[in-house]
């Protein structure tokens, strides 16, 4: 069973309106949105949730009211200003690290540590197959283990079903989302855009690529809104042994078809499509 991981070094270049067009294509696949901090793809592929599991990762510290004395050692211990105090200490979730350091001094032991529900993972139904995703909750953190527990029940997912494909819409940047979305991937399609930031942003995600062994390959979406841009970057992959899969055009039936809340493949006298079919021929002979 293969792994294809579309990655982008950041957020608009259409790397998710790619990946649900290869998702149309593509036979005998699992998905997985690993964009756990800001999802998207579920808003084209419109899953049927079928299975919801908690997503719980490390700890944040609670008070006991019952057993606190507002002494005050906690607040004045706290680094992130997490605790305050009124009669009794009371702590802020989104501040509080869970470093136990106020559990540790709380001489009247009124401050515990419990596991904190980060957001939730999801195994749904789609036109297109099956759907492994997830969502953090706002100001949590961790998105790099529940980018990693993703892919492994989409892999688990994929070995019950007899897929011979994981297509993985991967997270914006090169942070530890990204990293995380590399364990097990065969192949990197990295996708770029006409700009500066665009090449800039690509050169990253290759050096991460080059780092982990992945062979990457490259397309340049909506190519003619900046050509001498594109002839750079197209010169760049040259220059660093790199494939160059594609170019697709900028048409505007491609955003008309994301309002809708269709694939590219779906939606009527879309060209963007040919191309985006051409790119994935050639990618399955990769794979």
């Amino acid at each position: 069973m293969k792994e294809l991981l579309v990655l982008s070094g950041k957020g608009g270049t259409g790397k998710t309106t790619i990946t649900a067009g290869f998702a149309s294509l593509a036979t005998k696949k699992v998905i997985a949105d690993c964009d756990v901090d800001a999802a998207d793809l579920h808003i084209i592929l419109r899953p049927e949730k079928q299975v919801r599991h908690d997503f719980v990762s490390g700890v944040k510290a609670t008070i006991k009211q019952e057993l606190c004395t507002g002494c005050g050692t906690c607040s004045e211990l706290c680094q992130y200003e997490a605790i305050t105090m009124d009669d009794a200490a009371e702590v802020d979730d989104f501040s509080c690290e869970g470093c136990g350091v106020c559990a540790h001094f709380c001489q009247e032991k009124a401050i515990e540590l419990v596991p904190n529900h980060c957001g939730y993972w999801y195994v749904s139904d789609t036109r297109f197959g099956t759907l492994v995703h997830a969502e953090l909750k706002p100001g949590e953190e961790n998105s790099g283990k529940l980018v990693s527990m993703v892919k492994q029940k989409a892999r688990r997912r994929g070995e019950d079903e007899g897929a011979n494909l994981i297509l993985v819409d991967g997270p914006p940047g090169i942070g530890c989302p990204v990293i995380s979305s590399f364990s097990g991937a065969d192949m990197v399609v990295a996708v770029t855009e006409p700009t500066m930031s665009g090449l800039h942003d690509l050169e990253r995600i290759l050096e991460l690529s080059k780092h982990f062994k992945v062979k990457a390959q490259v397309i340049i979406n909506k190519y003619d809104l900046n050509k001498d841009m594109s002839s750079q970057i197209e010169r760049f992959c040259k220059k660093s042994g790199i494939p160059l899969l594609g170019t697709i055009e900028f048409d505007q039936s491609v955003v008309d078809a994301l309002v809708a809340g269709k694939t590219i493949f779906e939606f009527k006298h879309c060209k963007a499509a040919q191309s985006v079919a051409n790119i994935w021929q050639q990618i399955e002979k990769a794979l």
